[in-house]
This record gives structure tokens, sequence and C-alpha cells, in this order.
């Protein structure tokens, strides 16, 4: 393992060169909201599928060979955004063992982070965070940038007036970088300290017109519970969190009806029940390879198929986007470090995790959406007929033409072919784990019953596929759907 991961490293600059010269998506122009007010976009009108990895820790546990291992890592799996804690204590420390506060004054800020540190070996907190960044815009990354964690503020580690020179500080230093998302929040409910998240957004809008905003709630919420008519936020998140069905720990007080505890497509209507509309995504569902509740260390783990399967629920329920997240990913574990969730003898490092399934898996659900017109997408549940509950659930999205059907379980499902346009239509299963398309042939416009494939390893879960059969937005010999990205 160290031998092939030292060698991985040694090619890093080669592709670097790659990825620098390549086309990056803030070419398109800065992000925006869509006309619909439902998804996100570029200036010049493309579109922006926001596929992202959580990466809590990376700028204060990993060096500079690692940062440039792991973002290149999520560019080759498709991954166009990666969230990051700026700060997780007043001070945090980076590797190097620099600390984060006091601030840097702006007299002294260098902008090149190669040129400001206090031995080769030793980079400081805001010149390794820029480095990390730069590492970032190079790969066509965005950097998800939570400012500071909730339960610091929670605890007073930021007042109104820190917040006001604080936020001055983050706008002054990256307005001008092209792949900065700004994140209010942390695991924190809006109503605590919102005098303070209120300064902070405001703080970093006054100077920074380039970027998009929005919070990270606490787990079971919605930011739109308080955030719904703030100026300051473009589009919301949630986080439907980790806890399986009919799990509840200790006295928590979850604002969610018993038994739907997985169910994170029901975040996306009860988000668009505030006004205005915006988009919306879940930025932190169940991470792979954590216990499930994450405190219980004797608890099973999420899988590749549990994140799969919150990715399509919350996609194909109207999300503009999903952020992924593993267990050792998160936390940037490594050697000489505990984790905080699970027995440290069965989680893997974070470039370990690297290979898991889940994480190579999330690029799919991006390829898929692409491959049709994007801006047209809704969600459709009338497309079902006879749905199941939990895992047995049925979930449609569609446009005007095609229609996409995720099912978990494998199970018999009918479909109504005629919610699209098409007197004939072409169908297709994919493989959720593979990308693997199987052409099941061509239909009437009509209720039709389907009996999706299973393996000899038992459930596969996938999405069926039906796209009228004028259009071509899939070949009938196509195997993969990532063959025409």
């Amino acid at each position: 393992m160290k031998k092939s991961f030292l060698m991985a490293l040694l090619t890093m600059w080669t592709v670097g060169v790659w990825a620098a010269d390549s086309m990056k998506p803030w070419d398109n122009g800065r992000l925006k909201v869509s006309d619909n007010q439902r998804f996100l976009m570029h200036e010049n009108g493309t579109p922006f599928f926001w596929q992202g990895d959580t990466g809590w820790l990376l700028a204060e546990r990993l060096d500079r060979s690692e940062a440039q291992w792991y973002l290149q890592r999520c560019r080759e799996e498709g991954y166009n955004v990666v969230q990051i804690q700026v700060i997780n204590g007043v001070p945090a420390y980076n590797i190097y063992g620099q600390m984060s506060h006091p601030l840097p004054s702006p007299a002294t800020h260098h902008p090149s982070p190669n040129t400001h540190h206090p031995s080769p070996t030793t980079y400081g907190y805001w010149d390794h965070l820029d480095y990390i960044i730069d590492l970032a815009q190079q790969n066509g990354i965005y950097i998800g940038m939570v400012c500071i964690w909730g339960g610091l503020v929670k605890a007073g580690h930021l007042s109104v007036e820190g917040a006001k020179e604080y936020g001055t500080f983050l706008a002054n230093r990256y307005k001008d970088k092209p792949n900065i998302i700004w994140f209010m929040g942390g695991d924190i409910q809006g109503d605590i300290k919102p005098e303070v998240w209120n300064t902070l957004a405001t703080s970093i809008k006054a100077i920074d017109h380039n970027h998009l905003m929005t919070y990270h709630p606490r787990g079971r919420y919605t930011s739109a519970k308080w955030w719904s008519k703030a100026p300051w936020i473009d589009f919301h998140t949630f986080q439907s969190g980790h806890r399986r069905y009919g799990q509840r720990m200790g006295n928590a007080d979850y604002p969610i009806p018993d038994n739907t505890e997985e169910d994170n497509w029901m975040y996306v209507d009860s988000t668009w029940a505030y006004k205005p509309i915006k988009p919306v995504l879940d930025a932190e569902p169940s991470y792979e390879d954590i216990p499930m509740g994450l405190h219980g260390n004797s608890e099973p783990h999420w899988q590749a198929c549990d994140v799969r399967r919150y990715a399509y629920w919350s996609v194909f329920a109207g999300s503009c986007g999903h952020t992924y997240g593993h267990n050792a990913i998160m936390q940037m574990l490594k050697p000489g470090y505990p984790t905080s969730y699970g027995d440290a003898g069965d989680v893997k490092t974070w470039y370990q995790a690297l290979n898991d399934p889940g994480f190579q898996q999330m690029k799919f659900v991006r390829q898929l959406i692409l491959s049709f017109p994007y801006f047209e997408r809704v969600p459709d549940q009338s497309i079902i007929v006879e749905n199941g509950r939990q895992y047995d659930r049925l979930i449609a999205t569609r446009g005007n033409d095609y229609l996409l059907v995720y099912n978990y379980t494998s199970r018999e499902m009918k479909v109504d072919l005629t919610k699209i346009s098409g007197s004939r239509k072409r169908v297709w299963w994919m493989n959720a784990g593979t990308g693997i398309l199987r052409y099941l042939g061509e239909y009437d416009s009509k209720v039709l019953t389907f009996r999706p494939h299973k393996t000899g390893f038992g459930i596969e879960d996938g999405v069926l596929i039906a796209i009228d059969a004028t259009k071509d937005y899939i070949a009938k010999d196509q195997i993969r759907i990532a063959d025409r990205q």
C-alpha cells in the first residue's frame, strides 16, 4: 500500500500539468441560480451539477503532497466541489503546527503561498490554505468554505464584532479566487447565535460579489427553516444525517416523523415549502463506512449501496446536486490521528478510502443527469404506479421526452410511459454501481411493468431509463452511461 501510494504521488506532477491546461468550470462564467430557481448554472448557460465530496479537515490534517494527491483523485472521479472547514478551532492548527489566529493583517498578506513561510518545510496556516485552494483550482474543483464550525460559535468563540473582522478578512483574501463557495453554519441550528451568522455572511457579501453562499445546518434540518428570506443566501442545503430507520439515540428530538430517518428525499419538498424557492441539495447524508447513528461502535456501517441510494433519492426529488462523504476522508484519517467515529481498528486511512466503491460511483449520478436536457427536469412521482415505502420506495424524475426511475431493491415496478412525449419509448436499465447499461427494448407508450435484473450476488440497485424513441440521448448499443460524457 505504502509503495503504491508513493508511486502514485510521483505521477501527480505530469497529471497536474494536464489539469492546469484543461478547461475549468468557471471558464463558463461565474456560478448563478437558474431562471427557474431550482438549479445552479454558469453565466453562459452551462449547467452546473454539484458533485461534492466532504473533506472537512483537509486544510488542517493534510500536507501539500497529500493535498495534491487527494484533489487529483477527486478530479479523476468527477468531483467538482470539496467541502472543508476553514477553521475547526480558535485557533486552529495545520499539519505544520501553524495556527490560524491571530488573523494576518492585510499589510502582511502575501498572495502567493510560496513566498511567506517560516522555513522550507513549514507553511503558515493561511498560506497553506491558499495553496490548497490553488491546487483545487488547477483540478477544476470548487472549495466549499465552511468559515467556522458551528460548535465554536455556540461556545462563544466568535462574537458579532469578531464575525465582522473575520468575514472582512476572508472576503478580501479570497474574493478574486474563481473556485470559492461560501458556507455559513457548520452542523448547527440557525437560531443559535443568528446575529453572528448574519454578520459573518453580510460582511463577506459586502466585499465579495463573485461567489455563491449557503448555510450548513444541523442534522435533520434544512437551512430554509431559518434563512429562507435572508438576502445573503443563494441556495439551500440540508443535512439528512446518519441515522437508520427507527434509530433514535439518547434523548435527541429531531423535527421529522419517526421511521423516516433515511428518507432524505423528503427534505427537497420541505425546503421548497419555504418561499422564495431556491436550489437545494443534501450537503451531508450518511457517510460511507461510518457506524449507523455515528456513535455506536457496535452498529453496522453504511455501505456503498446506501450512499448511492441517498444520492439518487435526493437528486431525483429535485436537488441540484449531491455531496458524498466517507468516514475516513471527512476526518482525513491517517496513522497518528484518532478516529471520532467507529473502532480505530476497523477504520481506513483517507487514502485507502479513495478506493472504496461509493467514492468511485458518485460520478454515475452526474453523468446520467447531464446526458439529458437539464433545466426542464422535474420530480414526478405520478410516473410510479403502486409505489412502496422505505427501501421499496421508487423515485422518479423526468424531462419532456425522458424519464428516470431509481429502484433500490430491484423490485418489480409499474411505470407510466405516457408521462413523456412519443408514441414509442426505448428503455434501458442502468446498474447504479457500475454505470453499465442494458437495453431492454422499444415499447408502446402506456403503463408497463418492468422486472429489473438481479445478479447472482443479490440485489442490484439501478435506474430505469425511458426515452422518446425519436431522441438519441443514449445509443441502443451504448455500454456505459459515461461513454458520451
